[in-house]
């Protein structure tokens, strides 16, 4: 039997140590926690995609007593992204979240289904997405979706 290693390579800093473009995605996820519609978890999440062209577009989860029905902050983000600009690849996303009011110490990373549409995403413009995850002891980046998902199911499979 043969053993497979799978290597993530993740950075970790403060806000204060991304770009200045960085810094304010993350800022826009932060301020989308706000728009979060969660009266049942009180689990807020804020996402902003960063498209090619410099477009940022912003999401928030919002829930539902039926809880499938629900969709995520990156989800939300993402798909209006592709709805306004179906032929332009996002770039980055950053993401956050807070509870009852106060964001996360740790960064929350997205969900399988997330991470399964931005896969298309980079599969479809063949080009990562870097994706920043903030908590407020610090920033995790990293460097593409695939490598929050990385043994992926994609179109190919279907062939």
């Amino acid at each position: 039997m043969k053993e497979l290693h799978i290597d993530l390579k993740i950075e970790f800093c403060s806000l204060e140590e991304l770009s200045d473009s960085d810094r304010s995605l993350v800022e826009t996820a932060c301020t989308m926690t706000t728009t979060s519609y969660a009266p049942y978890s009180h689990f807020q999440v804020g996402a902003a995609i960063r498209l090619k062209d410099g477009q940022v577009f912003r999401g928030s989860n919002q829930e539902n007593a039926v809880f499938p029905v629900g969709l995520c902050a990156e989800r939300t983000a993402f798909f209006a992204a592709s709805a306004s600009a179906p032929q332009t690849p996002p770039v980055c996303i950053a993401i956050a979240a807070q509870s009852k009011g106060v964001f996360t110490a740790h960064p929350v990373t997205p969900c399988g289904a997330c991470r399964q549409a931005l896969l298309e995403a980079e599969t479809r413009f063949h080009q990562p997405i870097r994706v920043l995850l903030y908590g407020t002891e610090g920033i995790y980046i990293v460097p593409s979706i695939k490598s929050l998902l990385p043994l992926t199911f994609d179109g190919s499979e279907l062939a």
